[in-house]
């Protein structure tokens, strides 16, 4: 791996922190050849300070070190993505990132859509919402919508109308998500789970 250090005369290249797990960047660090050699070989990630102008090894102090899962450089050989699985806040004001944000796993869209069953069944009417009127009818209500929508999916899995099998695919999904609320649940708690199993 040819890693230009020198392109801008300091010998420094930037390095993005990214947590190996939930895909969030933590925080942003400079590396020498020095620093990314001693990464490599102790596995915890070591950058080199600009304003001690020392090796500095993340957590050294608080213990809060990022232990390396992978190294990748970019198309310009100038810029380093390390993946790592950090052990407690990353940020030295004690935050999980240094943009200030909770480092957890999101799922996008799904997440999103999560974010808008949680605000339709708990700030809407059931005449206002869909989402409302059915947790308004009881957690049978909605396990029952559940077990129509998966009926309806195994009944186009068997034609071949691939855009109906799609849209019922989408409805159980939706539902589903409905139903891991209405019992407390979100798509994480399913997500640990398969983790566990992997």
């Amino acid at each position: 791996m040819k890693i230009y250090f020198n392109k801008n005369n300091d010998g420094l290249v930037p390095v993005i922190i990214q947590d190996a797990t939930t895909k969030n960047v933590l925080m942003l660090g400079y590396m020498n050849q020095e620093a990314l050699e001693k990464t490599q070989e102790t596995k915890l990630v070591t950058f080199y300070s600009r304003t001690k102008n020392r090796l500095w090894t993340k957590g050294e102090e608080s213990g809060n070190v990022l232990n390396l899962v992978s190294l990748k450089l970019d198309c310009d050989n100038d810029t380093l993505l390390i993946q790592v699985n950090p052990k407690g806040p990353t940020c030295h004001k004690g935050t999980d990132t240094c943009w200030n944000e909770s480092n957890t796993e999101t799922f996008g869209f799904i997440s999103y859509l999560e974010h808008i069953i949680k605000d339709r069944r708990d700030n809407f009417s059931p005449e206002e919402s869909y989402v409302s009127s059915l947790f308004s009818k009881g957690i049978n209500k909605v396990a029952q919508k559940v077990g129509e929508e998966a009926v309806e999916v195994i009944i186009e899995a068997k034609d071949s109308n691939d855009e109906l099998f799609l849209n019922e695919s989408a409805d159980l999904l939706f539902h589903y998500l409905m139903l891991l609320q209405a019992k407390g649940y979100t798509m994480d708690d399913v997500i640990k789970i398969l983790k566990n199993r992997h």
